[in-house]
């Protein structure tokens, strides 16, 4: 799980609109309207964040844009497109208890649930629109592309750091082979 105060990706500033100030957000959230109850967000200056403080966040069509205090012409805002925004981890928008965050879900110990057998660790999470894949890295340091569905996702115990699966022979091209 995330610590207190570390620093969590919610998007990325995205071209200007109008020209009075307002930039597009390209949301790295399942949750596009977080920007309108913030009054302030980290926002990305090289190696280095910088807090902004916001004057209005807006959402067009589903698509959150921002304003900042202190920006105030098109110019100005352009600068700091393709800048990414954060918050800390105590800003997060609370997930329902069968829900987690992908970066709670990265380092996890995968095993499986017949034998207790430990296939590997959770390495990304790629997002489709049916369904979560997890990138498995097996013992053995193959990745396995395993699907995120309550068929084969058995237990997920994040604060543990360990989930349960049903291999349902995803796994067996993985493990070493024995001789006869």
């Amino acid at each position: 799980m995330a610590n207190k105060g570390e620093l969590i990706l919610v998007g990325r500033l995205g071209r200007t609109r109008g020209v009075g100030g307002w930039l597009w957000i390209t949301p790295e959230t399942d949750f596009p309207d977080r920007f309108l109850g913030l009054k302030r967000i980290l926002v990305s200056e090289h190696d280095a964040w910088t807090e902004f403080e916001i004057e209005e966040a807006q959402l067009m069509s589903g698509r959150p844009m921002i304003k900042f205090i202190g920006i105030d012409s098109r110019e100005e805002a352009a600068r700091l497109t393709n800048r990414k925004l954060a918050v800390t981890s105590g800003e997060l928008v609370k997930l329902p208890p069968d829900k987690q965050y992908v970066f709670d879900l990265i380092g996890c110990e995968v095993v499986a649930d017949d034998d207790g057998r430990r296939l590997g660790e959770i390495v990304d999470v790629q997002r489709y629109p049916a369904n979560d894949v997890y990138i498995v890295r097996t013992t053995n340091g193959k990745d396995v592309l395993f699907p995120a569905v309550t068929d084969f996702v058995r237990e997920i115990d994040v604060a543990a750091r360990k989930v349960v699966v049903h291999r349902g022979g995803m796994f067996d091209d993985t493990e070493p082979k024995t001789e006869p």
